[in-house]
């Protein structure tokens, strides 16, 4: 068995926890030319020039408030998904929906965005369609005041399938016992839902959503990085696409790893909370 165990925990050794050696360069004027050792160290002035740079404070509210739109529409998505293909009587028909939502999920973000430019684009399908109705120069694509909707959007569509598989899976161990007596004792459908199903999907669900709560401030780089120059940096710019442009194509290594390292401090105090809440709250939490 620890044969078997030991590839992954290589893995995770070689490209997550030797990486963090990495931190330091936050407390450096770093230079690659020069390296670590050969770097000037200039203690936390990286991180007071976070604070007094206004392009990391668009940063991190376009990126809280993807990530509250995501937690509030995007992570229950797959929880109703998974009750709705529950309530289903076809074997058949039940495949056949989970097949089509889970295609999604392996196309790459890349193929995404050019399959929602051409149906929300200023060529797509819905702006020849409005244009027939005489509304014209419409792209939901370059708008920035509906980017943040359609961020979330995208983020259903491509991964709501792939999320029911965890809730499908829980609800199949739920005790048919337990919606005979409810049916017995007159509780109509929606009532087992609340009554039965979703307490059992109770424990998979908060310790999802614990999981999800340190990587608030992961919202998708590869995802908005594409769609950056069509909507502007106001909109557009995250955390994730900040340190990319700050460090790796403006070279400024030290203020983008600092960013970096507040993000996985916020991330790993946000669940060691949510976990001692959820324990407190009755739940087993996560650890």
């Amino acid at each position: 068995m620890y044969a078997f165990i030991l590839p992954g925990l290589i893995f995770f050794v070689l490209f997550h926890y030797v990486p963090l050696l990495g931190n330091v360069i936050a407390f450096q004027d770093y230079s690659p030319y020069l390296g670590v050792t050969g770097s000037r160290w200039v203690g936390l002035q990286n991180f007071t020039s976070i604070i007094r740079d206004p392009e990391i404070l668009n940063a991190i509210t376009n990126t809280l408030i993807i990530s509250f739109l995501q937690l509030a529409f995007a992570f229950p998505a797959p929880i109703a998904l998974a009750i709705f293909l529950n309530s289903l009587l076809s074997e058949r028909l039940k495949r056949w929906i989970q097949t089509i939502v889970y295609l999604p999920h392996f196309l790459s973000w890349v193929i995404v965005i050019a399959l929602w430019q051409q149906v929300l684009g200023g060529a797509g399908s819905l702006a020849n369609g409005l244009s027939l109705l005489g509304i014209e120069n419409v792209n939901l694509m370059s708008d920035p005041s509906f980017f943040k909707v359609l961020v979330v959007l995208q983020v259903v569509w491509k991964d709501v399938g792939w999320g029911t598989i965890i809730f499908f899976a829980a609800i199949s161990t739920i005790s048919a016992e337990l919606y005979e007596s409810a049916a017995v004792d007159g509780a109509g459908s929606w009532r087992r839902i609340w009554h039965v199903t979703l307490p059992g999907l109770l424990p998979v669900t908060v310790m999802l959503l614990i999981l999800q709560l340190g990587s608030v401030l992961t919202v998708g780089f590869e995802q908005l990085l594409l769609q950056q120059p069509a909507v502007g940096a106001g909109a557009a710019q995250v955390i994730d696409t900040f340190v990319y442009f700050r460090g790796i194509a403006g070279g400024d290594w030290g203020v983008s790893t600092a960013v970096g390292l507040i993000k996985g401090v916020v991330g790993t105090v946000m669940v060691l909370g949510a976990n001692r809440l959820a324990k407190r709250l009755g739940t087993d939490g996560l650890f």
